[in-house]
């Protein structure tokens, strides 16, 4: 009589904490439903797209004799890519003083892929990484599937860090012995996704401060993904990279051409002071991809040495701000201030981040939610969006994507939905 053999698959402790990513759901559904008007997942303006950018480029590089961009590439991304992404750090740190900066670059699919990896190496299941409050979903979700505890900073009633409050917070965690569990502390510090708030470069010195009196010197993630995509006026906080009082911390400034010039392209990057800290997010790279696409790379590269980069900002950054308007001013006209909600107006980036009152939830599984798609509306729950402490009463709109009409249409239907749960 043969052995009866066991059937089925026994996944590892990251499979089985492995859950459906809420962005492949909410980008589905604003596929998949072409009466649905999405203000959630943030895809950016399609009528916008740099196609003859893009076409001058391909055209450029097929024209060549021998075209390696059709090629593997290199694990830490093309060699000029990395030195014109370099070049255009500098236009925003000026007093970023190393004559190897673009030997610590490295480019990533979309600057994910690079969040994934410097966790994938910093994390154990079980350890701590600080993050603001809100902060990107997409992120802690990462943080949730490897095991990883998102605790949130604290902020004031005006939403901005609290020093003597994050105090508190390193005391209450040394006092529960979890300071050794602490391995990083991640900012998206320009025009922040949910939130549309930039950091004061004050508050950046004041966390810096408090890491330090408590002898946490410990690896820094400042995503500035949206840095460049400011209206009018350009944040003039610096970056840890140069504000002094991180000096001694091990850094990773994170970047992406996706928003800023093409999503579909899917290409990030990264610039990391830690010559280890780099060289085992490559290692762990390699294993990924062994490589960035190099097409991909070779049109980038060639696009931000013709200006091509910088003229696109000057299109949508004027473009983002129309929609914006074309958003914010009918949810005001619309009347959603008198039903108790309360947002402050972004002056850059792709999103508004909305208060409803306290006893509206508007969480991925509420009334609210499923009336608002009912009703041919999408939203981001803000309930993602936190750490730990989770308010049920934030919404997360993007204007990224709805043409300018298209905005003022989904603004009625949500204000229409939000008149339908005021008290």
């Amino acid at each position: 009589m043969s052995p009866t053999l066991k059937t089925g698959l026994s996944f590892s402790a990251l499979g089985q904490r492995a859950q459906p990513p809420t962005i492949a759901r909410l980008m589905s559904a604003a596929l998949e439903n072409p009466t649905l008007l999405s203000l959630a997942a943030g895809f950016t303006d399609s009528s916008s797209l740099p196609l003859p950018a893009v076409s001058a480029a391909v055209n450029a590089l097929v024209g060549q004799k021998a075209n390696e961009s059709l090629q593997y590439g290199m694990n830490q991304g093309r060699p000029l890519l990395r030195k014109l992404l370099a070049q255009h750090l500098a236009q925003w740190e000026p007093d970023l003083v190393d004559t190897a900066v673009d030997q610590r670059f490295f480019v990533s699919n979309g600057s994910q892929q690079a969040l994934y990896l410097a966790m994938q190496v910093l994390c154990e299941p079980g350890d701590i990484v600080l993050v603001d409050r809100p902060s990107y979903f997409v992120f802690l979700e990462m943080l949730a599937a490897m095991g990883v505890r998102a605790v949130s900073l604290p902020v004031d009633e005006t939403g901005r860090l609290d020093a003597p409050a994050i105090t508190a917070l390193l005391d209450r965690l040394a006092q529960a012995g979890d300071t050794r569990r602490i391995k990083a502390v991640y900012l998206v510090s320009y025009f922040s996704n949910p939130s549309s708030r930039s950091l004061f470069e004050g508050e950046k010195v004041a966390l810096a401060q408090s890491l330090m009196t408590r002898n946490l010197i410990i690896p820094v993630i400042e995503d500035a993904a949206y840095r460049d995509l400011f209206f009018s006026v350009r944040p003039e906080a610096r970056s840890v990279l140069t504000v002094p009082e991180w000096s001694e911390f091990p850094k990773l400034y994170l970047s992406t051409l996706t928003k800023p010039f093409a999503t579909g392209l899917k290409v990030g990057y990264g610039y990391c002071t830690d010559a280890e800290w780099l060289a085992r997010m490559l290692y762990t790279k390699g294993h990924h991809d062994f490589g960035t696409a190099n097409f991909n790379q070779a049109v980038l590269e060639h696009i931000i040495a013709d200006g091509g980069l910088e003229r696109q900002l000057t299109v949508i950054r004027a473009l983002y701000q129309r929609k914006m308007h074309a958003l914010h001013d009918t949810l005001l006209q619309e009347g959603l201030p008198d039903l108790g909600w309360t947002w402050a107006k972004p002056t850059g980036g792709l999103y508004l981040w909305l208060k409803a009152p306290d006893r509206v939830d508007t969480g991925l599984d509420s009334a609210f939610f499923h009336h608002c798609i009912t009703a041919g509306v999408l939203y981001v729950p803000g309930a993602l969006c936190f750490g730990d402490e989770t308010p049920r009463n934030y919404v997360r709109l993007s204007y990224g994507v709805l043409p300018v009409a298209e905005l003022g249409e989904a603004a009625r239907r949500f204000v229409q939905v939000a008149r339908g749960f005021h008290v």
